[in-house]
């Protein structure tokens, strides 16, 4: 009863739907819906188990969307529920964003202080099974869903990467609640850390730089924003961050499918850092919200951007809601609906974000390396007080900011370029 039910309420789609030019076209998309349902009646009959019609309707729903892109799916009424959790900045989980590829989730990155970060899952993972289930053949849904469990549960996932045997790696789930914005100071440089794009993002953002300003007395030499590892978020909160170091201009244009699709983001006036000297540092965990900021204040030299490209995820996708017609239950459907495109008219789909300056973070270009002067040299003059200011600055003497500076070579490179374009501007001013 249900397949005649499903072909019939099709065919009466259909009827409203095309145009009599599209006739030939409506009998043909008949055939195949009726091929549906020959199969979906088949499976419910002889599939080895007894599958829920339910269940059938939201995996084909599933199967349809997620056979488009990786970024398009079906959500049911639970995960509707936790998505509605998730933009605020607080949820459930590993704290990974990630994506279907060839039949495996790859990791577009982990986000900062989540168990996943922690326990070293890195961009470009590869997760090839998950507890004692191979992930090959499942859908992104289907995979979520494995990964989803209670706070304080173990689970246990084997990683795929690039050089490397593959490993297990158990990790302890966890309420996921985001900072999205982090800053500090180095000297009279303002760090600003965006580690995704929530409803916190802007405000967070602009409390941070008050601060700043505040602490330096004004006196800042110039700001870094550090999008690396950004998973991206809601275009909204991308648009407003950019606005921050905007005086005017383009921000970013989604292009769909029509001419009418095309919808352009503009800087309102006011740069909240005066053009102050910006270096933005991306990597390949960088993507969607991310992209958007990186490329607009790159086009608009507003910003030198350094780092390794970033992962290329330049597509919109529409959250569209449905209601089931019996009950008060939502759920809904994450659609590609459109392409984003920076402000010189580059879209970043597959391609991303290359940096002004290529700055790699390999450990061989990292501060743990023993440096080797004049006075490391047998019986060198000065030896003894060279020895004696090395005591003195010991590692434990180190504070955490120190210890995570003197690691981060891309941060090293970011204040050195701040560094060097005020007194640059200096310079010009005397």
């Amino acid at each position: 009863m249900i397949k005649y039910f499903l072909i019939n309420f099709f065919t009466i789609c259909l009827i409203f739907s095309f145009p009599a030019s599209a006739k030939t076209k409506s009998k043909e998309t008949y055939e195949y819906l009726d091929l549906f349902g020959q199969v979906f009646d088949r499976v419910r009959s002889s599939y080895v188990e007894e599958v829920t019609d339910e269940e059938l309707i939201e995996k084909a729903i599933d199967g349809m969307l997620t056979g488009l892109d990786p970024h398009s799916g079906f959500m049911n009424a639970e995960i509707w529920k936790e998505m509605q959790v998730d933009t605020k900045g607080k949820f459930g989980g590993l704290g990974i964003e990630i994506t279907l590829e060839e039949g495996f989730v790859k990791v577009i990155s982990p986000i900062e202080d989540t168990p996943a970060y922690k326990a070293g899952v890195l961009a470009g993972d590869y997760i090839i099974q998950i507890n004692e289930t191979p992930v090959f053949g499942l859908t992104l849904n289907e995979a979520v869903d494995l990964m989803r469990g209670d706070r304080g549960e173990p689970i246990t996932i084997t990683i795929s990467r690039e050089g490397l045997e593959p490993f297990e790696l158990t990790i302890i789930r966890d309420i996921i609640k985001v900072q999205s914005v982090k800053s500090e100071i180095y000297e009279n440089i303002g760090y600003l850390r965006v580690t995704s794009f929530s409803e916190q993002s802007e405000d967070g953002l602009k409390k941070s730089i008050k601060r700043i300003k505040k602490e330096l007395g004004q006196n800042e030499k110039g700001y870094i924003l550090d999008l690396r590892s950004n998973p991206g978020g809601l275009l909204d909160q991308a648009v407003k961050v950019t606005d921050i170091f905007l005086e005017k201009g383009e921000i970013v244009s989604t292009r769909g499918r029509e001419k009418k699709d095309i919808k352009r983001y503009n800087a309102k006036s006011g740069d909240l850092i005066n053009k102050k000297p910006l270096v933005i540092i991306i990597n390949g965990g960088s993507a969607s919200a991310a992209e958007i900021v990186a490329g607009a204040l790159q086009d608009h030299k507003r910003a030198i951007v350094i780092g390794t490209n970033s992962f290329g995820k330049g597509s919109v996708q529409s959250i569209i809601p449905f209601q089931k017609s019996n009950s008060n239950e939502m759920t809904g459907i994450r659609l590609t609906t459109a392409r984003y495109y920076t402000p010189s008219g580059k879209s970043i789909q597959g391609k991303g974000i290359v940096p002004d300056i290529i700055v790699e973070q390999g450990v061989f270009e990292s501060f743990d390396y023993q440096n080797f002067s004049e006075a490391d040299l047998k019986d060198s003059l000065d030896k003894e007080d060279k020895n004696k200011n090395t005591e003195e600055s010991s590692e434990e003497e180190l504070s955490e900011k120190e210890k995570k500076l003197k690691k981060d070579f891309q941060l090293q490179r970011a204040l050195d370029l701040i560094r060097g374009l005020s007194i640059y501007k200096e310079s010009l001013t005397n």
